[in-house]
């Protein structure tokens, strides 16, 4: 089913601007995280930690789920199709691993912020975790950009076979 020009074009721009807040909430929260290992006081780290638990609930899950959302939509809803282009499919995989791996990692945030309240230690061990979190994050994110300006060529057999189809139908 294709949509309608004026349901696409806001599909779309949700799609866009969602996935746009997602890319600049994950570098504040790395700059959250690399401020917390540079400085390693305890008024820090408790800072940081919190700081980072209400950005990874409030900010950053909302529109990695928004993201997903809107890009299964459009692509559901237009031409592109969801496992017609390799492109459109290897960007749903990256954004449902990075959203899956951010949901699994959350409670992990929430819980270090506690420890880190309770025993004024700024947990530099788990810091260096959601470094590495946080950046391959920021790596998925520009792979899904950079799919998305550039959309390499390749269809899937089924995207080739629905083409084939399309052809024999318009020849009729």
């Amino acid at each position: 089913m294709i949509m309608v020009p004026w349901l696409r074009k806001l599909t779309l721009t949700t799609h866009i601007t969602s996935t746009v807040g997602w890319l600049g909430a994950v570098i504040g929260y790395l700059a959250l995280v690399i401020a917390a290992l540079t400085k390693q006081d305890a008024q820090m780290g408790q800072v940081a930690w919190s700081a980072m638990e209400i950005i990874g609930w409030y900010v950053i899950v909302p529109l990695a789920l928004v993201s997903l959302l809107t890009g299964l939509v459009m692509s559901l809803g237009t031409p592109w199709g969801v496992i017609r282009h390799y492109w459109v499919l290897f960007k749903l995989l990256l954004t449902v691993v990075a959203t899956v791996v951010l949901l699994m990692n959350m409670p992990t945030v929430s819980y270090l912020t506690n420890v880190t309240h309770q025993t004024g230690n700024p947990n530099v061990d788990g810091l260096w975790g959601q470094l590495f979190h946080a950046g391959g994050g920021l790596v998925v994110l520009l792979l899904t950009t950079i799919l998305s300006v550039y959309k390499p060529r390749g269809m899937t057999r089924y995207g080739i076979k629905k083409q084939e189809q399309l052809r024999k139908l318009s020849q009729q």
